[in-house]
């Protein structure tokens, strides 16, 4: 009978550790997963001030920023006028395709104000991952070379548009991701390659492009009846 329990009790004991060494090939899975979710795409900061002080409207904005990005996500973007002098924009990832700003997602934002005739100021902050980022002040002028998401905010005519949000919606974060795919098709020695954890090794940083022309999206808020250039206060 001694044997017996003794036998039973070896059986047992084999059991838990085989469970046991289960478990951690399960916590091994898991934590492997989760550096590879974690692994973030790291950004550039001066392009992407860059984009926002090129930009034509919210779609060209938007567009600029994923041309930036060299991870596979897109990031979609939220414009939001307070008042007159003052607009937010937030770049997220809309891991649930909401169409909204939602917990976990915000990865930065950018505050303009108007301070004064001809003058503006506007910082970058990153979030999540990207918290390390607090940009400085950063200063515009009318007077510089801007495209009109910034420029018509110095008109005397110039009306908020966006104080009910612009929000890039599931359709056109599709879409961006299209455009963007073929934007580095185009371009591969812009980019990095990505590695199995989506670390990027090799190649060179993308570049944002540059300001000139339309490349979609509206004018921002400047009330005009069939006009389709800069005010006369921005053109030299």
């Amino acid at each position: 009978m001694f044997s017996k329990s003794k036998i039973l009790a070896a059986i047992l004991s084999a059991a838990v550790i085989s469970g046991g060494a289960t478990g951690c090939k399960d916590d091994e899975g898991t934590e492997r997963w989760a550096t590879t979710e974690d692994t973030n795409v790291a950004i550039d900061w001066d392009k992407v001030n860059q984009a926002y002080k090129d930009a034509e409207g919210p779609e060209d904005l938007e567009k600029r920023i994923n041309e930036i990005y060299e991870g596979k996500e897109v990031i979609s973007i939220s414009v939001q006028d307070g008042d007159a002098k003052t607009q937010v924009v937030t770049g997220f990832f809309d891991k649930n395709q909401s169409g909204a700003v939602d917990e976990g997602e915000k990865i930065f934002t950018i505050k303009r104000d108007i301070t004064g005739e001809g003058a503006a100021q506007y910082q970058t902050q990153g979030y999540g991952h990207y918290g390390y980022y607090h940009s400085p002040m950063l200063s515009i002028a009318s007077g510089m070379i801007l495209g009109s998401m910034l420029s018509s905010a110095f008109s005397p005519r110039y009306m908020p548009m966006y104080t009910q949000p612009y929000t890039t919606s599931a359709a056109r974060a599709g879409s961006l991701g299209q455009q963007r795919s073929s934007y580095r098709a185009a371009n591969p020695s812009r980019f990095s390659k990505p590695s199995k954890t989506g670390r990027s090794y090799g190649g060179s940083p993308s570049k944002s492009r540059g300001g000139g022309g339309f490349r979609g999206g509206g004018r921002f808020g400047l009330a005009r009846k069939g006009r389709t250039t800069r005010p006369e206060l921005l053109t030299a």
